[in-house]
């Protein structure tokens, strides 16, 4: 059962749920910066993340239906609707980037969910799922949205990415500060120091995924593989170090 839509505006409108949104707000702006040109989609609750993307062509909250929907701000052709996990109102690459938050958790069929993620993205596109880590703090405490639903490791993001056809491209993880409210104010020395002495110790990973090909049917109805364009948007590479902030998204590999 997915935590109601009030719990969620709960709870990022309180301390912990502040630090989550700037953490998170720090990688995604490394990865995707201001979405110039794009059109953005965040599902499940990504409406404290989406107003990052000023450079947008068209911004889209989809909220499940489990969750039940807010009224987000709507500015020219951004909207907010509510969804089926297994059925989305979008045509074919209707997105050039999708961004999940507490999407995967708690969704009945994480595959299906995603299934139609591919579906709705451009050939070019990309996507960043952010889930709670399995070795966290934060997938431990009922108090928080991370506590609910199932937890992921790095190695199972990606096995799920690879199974609806995309390739892992890039990855992080954040909020090694302790969901515990006497620590909060000491969060950023936390994290940098929690980086590298407790990798292990993360609430949040986010994981990049894309097409690196798709097919194109010949009239005698035989598939070639062709590479993917490039992005319109050419994001700040993955490997690149955020200044004041610590890590970007680190390129993605076979070993975690």
């Amino acid at each position: 059962m997915r935590r109601s839509i009030d719990e969620l505006r709960t709870f990022y409108g309180e301390p912990a749920g502040a630090l989550v949104r700037r953490l998170l707000a720090r990688r995604l702006d490394d990865a995707w910066g201001e979405g110039v040109g794009c059109d953005v989609l965040g599902v499940g609750y990504a409406t404290p993340w989406l107003d990052a993307f000023v450079g947008a062509r068209r911004v889209v909250a989809a909220m499940p239906g489990g969750q039940g929907v807010e009224q987000w701000p709507v500015v020219g052709r951004n909207r907010t609707l509510l969804i089926d996990d297994r059925r989305w109102p979008f045509a074919a690459g209707a997105f050039d980037r999708i961004l999940l938050v507490h999407a995967l958790e708690e969704a009945d069929d994480p595959h299906a969910l995603l299934t139609e993620a591919v579906r709705a993205l451009a050939p070019a596109g990309r996507i960043i799922l952010a889930a709670a880590a399995r070795g966290g703090l934060w997938a431990r405490v009922e108090a928080t949205p991370f506590g609910h639903g199932r937890p992921f490791t790095r190695r199972q993001l990606e096995q799920l990415v690879r199974a609806v056809g995309l390739e892992p491209t890039a990855w992080t993880q954040t909020l090694y500060t302790p969901p515990w409210a006497p620590l909060l104010p000491l969060s950023d020395g936390i994290e940098q120091v929690g980086k590298h002495v407790l990798p292990g110790a993360a609430g949040l990973i986010l994981l990049e995924a894309s097409r690196h090909a798709y097919a194109r049917i010949r009239p005698q109805g035989h598939a070639q593989r062709l590479p993917v364009m490039a992005p319109a948007l050419a994001p700040r590479p993955a490997t690149q170090t955020a200044s004041g902030d610590g890590d970007a998204l680190d390129t993605a590999s076979e070993h975690p």
